[in-house]
């Protein structure tokens, strides 16, 4: 096995929530942006769009980094089938809240790590499910948090790690930093399948 820190990583993401989870395991890393298109393909179900672009921005940034492992992931939150993305403007991140408040929403974060150390690049692949019950809310309440917390970069329209914990009635996980944007517990299984250890 081999020591993390030796090894060329490379975030393929501008994500501050992704580089910061990322620092857990090692400070030695790079953040590269990925140039993809993030749209979703008609009829595409929250999770395959999710894994796609996990793997997307991996294989964009990963064509640069000759001998490293690049590691992309995407997070998308799935309400019934229907996507929420990032709300980008206060309005949209309301009504986001408003659709979800009293339900359950799924959050699908997913991982593509690919190992371009060897001849040939090998894409080792996870992703993660986190059930969130939102309590219900009225829109005052969901005004002030938005007001307060300003999530316009965050699917869901939440941050979990901050303020926005207060808005749920539950959190069903197998990986808590997978809401924040990278599960850590599948990254960490990964490298293992590549030989690379955190400890």
């Amino acid at each position: 096995m081999t020591a993390l820190g030796t090894v060329d990583l490379v975030l393929a993401s501008t994500s501050r929530y992704r580089r910061e989870l990322l620092t857990r395991l090692t400070d030695r890393f790079r953040c590269v942006a990925p140039q993809v298109d993030e749209t979703a393909h008609p009829g595409e179900a929250p999770a395959a769009l999710a894994a796609r672009l996990a793997e997307a921005k991996a294989r964009a940034v990963a064509t640069a980094c000759p001998h490293a492992l690049v590691l992309g992931s995407d997070q998308v939150a799935d309400l019934d089938g229907r996507i929420f993305g990032k709300p980008g403007s206060v309005a949209a991140a309301i009504e986001q809240l408003r659709a979800c408040a009293g339900r359950e929403l799924l959050f699908h974060t997913a991982l593509c790590l690919i190992d371009n150390r060897g001849h040939a690049a090998q894409a080792h692949a996870a992703i993660d499910t986190t059930r969130v019950r939102l309590r219900r809310l009225d829109v005052e309440e969901i005004t002030r948090y938005v007001e307060r917390e300003q999530p316009l970069d965050c699917a869901g329209s939440f941050k979990a790690e901050g303020l926005g914990i207060a808005l749920f009635e539950r959190i069903d996980s197998s990986d808590p930093t997978a809401l924040i944007g990278l599960p850590l517990i599948a990254l960490c299984r990964l490298l293992r399948n590549c030989g690379v250890h955190a400890l």
